[in-house]
């Protein structure tokens, strides 16, 4: 079983003295965005960034990731349809997690049918979701703080 939690992975790298985002296109939605899927029973965030960045991208479970302070809701009725659980529960929190993937081919999973390596001024007006947005900015600040 799903818990009422959501995870989002930017995956990003160090490419000709630049740094670049991988952006994500749904199969299904049409829409550039990063690497997200839910939280399962038994599963902490930090386990369930990692789940997620192998099942859909092919990222090593050993990669270098970043927890990021970003965190949003996101409208129940935006994952898999309303009242999954429960008639109570309106919103779920997405937890921001970026990470490092010099080296790494990106092998896609069926849920996404491109990746698109850019910018960080490109990305951001690429991106559909504003939680996106706001965990790329993060993202990109910490990176420019770690050289």
């Amino acid at each position: 079983m799903r818990k009422p939690i959501q995870v989002l992975v930017l995956p990003y790298r160090h490419y000709k003295n630049e740094i670049q985002f991988a952006l994500f296109k749904r199969a299904d939605l049409n829409v550039w965005q990063g690497i997200a899927g839910g939280v399962e029973e038994g599963e902490n965030i930090f386990e369930a960034c990692k789940r997620e960045a192998n099942e859909e991208a092919g990222i090593p479970f050993d990669a270098s990731f970043i927890k990021l302070d970003s965190k949003s809701t996101i409208p129940v009725n935006f994952i898999n349809g309303d009242f999954l659980w429960g008639e109570r529960t309106f919103n779920v929190i997405e937890y921001c997690f970026g990470v490092c993937v010099d080296d790494i081919d990106i092998v896609l999973s069926e849920e996404h049918k491109e990746v698109f390596w850019t910018d960080y001024e490109k990305a951001f007006t690429m991106f559909k979701w504003d939680s996106n947005r706001n965990a790329l900015w993060e993202l990109n600040e910490r990176i420019k703080r770690m050289k």
